[in-house]
Parts: structure tokens; C-alpha cells; sequence
């Protein structure tokens, strides 16, 4: 019997966990079954869709327009909210991914993502996530903001962030990392207020006085109890090009070079690597076994006696011979 690979039961079987993972919301189900219940006026505010997608086949986009309001409450929102396990003292990590379009609306006014809501009626959540103004900002009890960054968009951010859930600041604290970076070191406040627990909140909720349309992704949403079920893997080395050896190059003795008449190259061995080249009328060919080019024999130009290593500029010996040897063809030459 063959067994299947882990990742395609993780594709047919995505409601299992493994390891650390507590829940997963990624919507690769196909719908919003993962989530509790939906806070929406209609069905086309929360939709699942298939591009774009950080991680698997499926996104989720949540839309909001102004006087969309289906819980008769301040703002304007649709959301769907996720009754999880979070209570005084318990630790997780979650990591999910947004993203704005390029037309998201700039406005100086709040406009939340993600956050993790009080269990009581009323007031600001312990923790959440917004944009205001060209900003995305980490907020606690609407009253520290421990992180900010420029809002970035038309591309994805991935968050990990890791919470110890406590109404005390002496135990509480967040941890946040940012396309892999940590950009939070542990912040010690409280988390939690007192009495209370916390749900999660995920898609767009804002100030009732922005105008624009609203569009957010959401993604890959997991909740686990260890760094290393969330944390993305990191980037593998880029691949070695071999771009060749190129064949190093005598500076000190550049090769005369007839630029009047140019030879045919051998289009077949680019570079300056050894290859077969036809040299110009007159000239006697490199001899293309020398380990490299610029080492071996140094042709002179046209017209210009070469001269022997060791002897003057007056030829010496070799000259002469070279006559002698001249002087031979000529005659054999007339007897023909």
C-alpha cells in the first residue's frame, strides 16, 4: 500500500493538526466553515477567493463600504470572528498574512485588520492590528502602540506574533516578526483585561467616517504553541551560477592587433578563451595549446621583424639565417 505524503493530507484533511498547531483558519476549505460565525450585511463582503493567495488555493477578501454596519455598533465592518482557547496565562503564536491593494484608501483615520476582541461589551480590544494614515500600527488597550511601520501596499505581509495572554503587565507580553525579521522584542503589558478573555476578530473594521470602498486579503491564519509551527522556513541560498573561468589576461604584454583588418572569430568559443581564429593575411596563427592567452608567443605587426629573446634589435645570428633561408626560396623559386 502506497502512503500519501504529509502535504497532500494536509490539503485533503486540512481541519487536522500537527504538532504544536492548536487551529488553523486558512480557508482551504473553501469557505468560512473554520470560523465561529460572520459579521457581514451581505454575502459578497466576505469572499473566498483564489487569487490573490499567500499560501494554498484560497484567500479570503474582505470588503467594507461605508454604512456597512451589520451589528449595530460604532464603525463599519465585516469580520469573522473565531471563539478560540486564549484565557489568563496561556501562550500562543499566530501567523497569517495581509494584504492591501494599491487603491486602499489613505485616510487619518483607524481602520483595524486583525484583532482579538474583548469578551466584555465595550471599549477598544487589548490588542489589534490597524492602519491609519500610511501606517500600520500593533495598538494595546487603545493606549500604547509598542509598533509601527510604513504601509506597504500591493504585497503581502506575513506576521508571526506571539502573545503570553495576562491581565498583568508584570506577565503579559507580545513578540512580533515581520516577513520572517523580528521587529518586536518581547513587550511586556497586559493582554488581557481583568475578568475578561478574548476572541479573534479578522477582516476590516473602521472609523464610519472614511468614505472610499475598503479592500483587505487575509490569509493562512494558524494558532499553535510553538515558534517553529509558524515561523516561515528561511529563504534557501540563491543557486551558484557557473558564469565559466575567464581566461585571465596578460596586461603587462597586450597582444599587437592588426584593427585595419580584423580576423573572423569562431563564433562557436565566446570570450577571450582559447579557441580557433583565423588570423589576419600575413600573421602566423597563435598556437591555441597554450594553457592561456597573453602567455604564449607575442605576434609583431605586419611589415615588423620579430625578434629572438636574447638577441639585439639588429637580428643577430637568427636574422641572418632567416635571410639565408629567404634568399634559398627565391632562387628555387626562378628555377620554376
Amino acid at each position: 500500500m502506497r502512503r500519501l505524503p504529509l502535504a497532500l493530507f494536509a490539503v485533503l484533511m486540512p481541519g487536522l493538526s500537527w504538532a504544536g498547531v492548536v487551529w488553523r483558519g486558512d480557508f482551504e476549505t473553501g469557505g468560512i466553515t473554520q470560523y465561529t460565525r460572520a459579521q457581514r450585511v451581505s454575502a459578497d463582503r466576505l469572499q473566498i477567493v483564489q487569487s490573490p493567495a499567500f499560501q494554498g488555493r484560497y484567500a479570503l477578501k474582505a470588503t467594507v463600504r461605508q454604512g456597512d454596519d451589520p451589528i449595530d455598533s460604532s464603525g463599519n465592518r465585516n469580520e469573522l470572528v473565531y471563539m478560540g482557547q486564549e484565557k489568563e496565562g496561556s501562550e500562543y503564536y499566530y501567523r497569517w498574512q495581509v494584504m492591501f491593494p494599491t487603491d486602499y484608501p489613505s485616510v487619518d483615520a483607524w481602520q483595524v485588520f486583525t484583532q482579538w476582541h474583548h469578551s466584555g461589551c465595550c471599549g477598544s480590544p487589548p490588542v489589534e492590528f490597524f492602519v491609519k494614515g500610511e501606517e500600520m500600527r500593533l495598538t494595546l488597550s487603545d493606549s500604547v502602540t509598542p509598533w509601527k511601520t510604513k504601509l506597504v501596499r500591493g504585497v503581502w505581509h506575513d506576521f508571526v506574533f506571539h502573545v503570553k495572554w495576562s491581565s498583568s503587565a508584570s506577565v503579559g507580553f507580545v513578540e512580533l516578526w515581520l516577513n520572517g525579521q523580528r521587529v518586536l522584542s518581547k513587550y511586556k503589558y497586559a493582554t488581557l483585561y481583568e475578568g475578561d478573555g478574548v476572541y479573534l476578530k479578522l477582516g476590516l473594521y473602521r472609523s464610519d467616517t472614511v468614505k472610499p470602498v475598503g479592500v483587505v486579503y487575509h490569509d493562512g491564519y494558524t494558532q499553535a504553541t510553538q515558534l517553529a509551527d509558524v515561523m516561515p522556513p528561511p529563504a534557501p541560498p540563491p543557486t551558484p551560477v557557473d558564469a565559466g573561468t575567464p581566461a585571465p589576461v596578460d596586461a603587462g604584454t597586450p597582444a599587437p592587433t592588426d584593427a585595419g583588418t580584423p580576423g573572423p572569430v569562431d563564433a562557436s568559443t565566446p570570450g577571450s578563451g582559447p579557441g580557433t581564429e583565423t588570423p589576419p593575411a600575413g600573421e602566423t596563427p597563435v598556437d591555441s595549446s597554450s594553457p592561456t592567452p597573453g602567455t604564449g608567443t607575442v605576434l609583431p605587426p605586419p611589415g615588423e621583424q620579430a625578434h629572438a629573446v636574447g638577441c639585439s634589435s639588429t637580428g643577430g645570428a637568427l636574422g641572418v639565417l632567416a635571410l639565408w633561408g629567404l634568399a634559398g626560396l627565391l632562387r628555387r623559386w626562378r628555377r620554376w
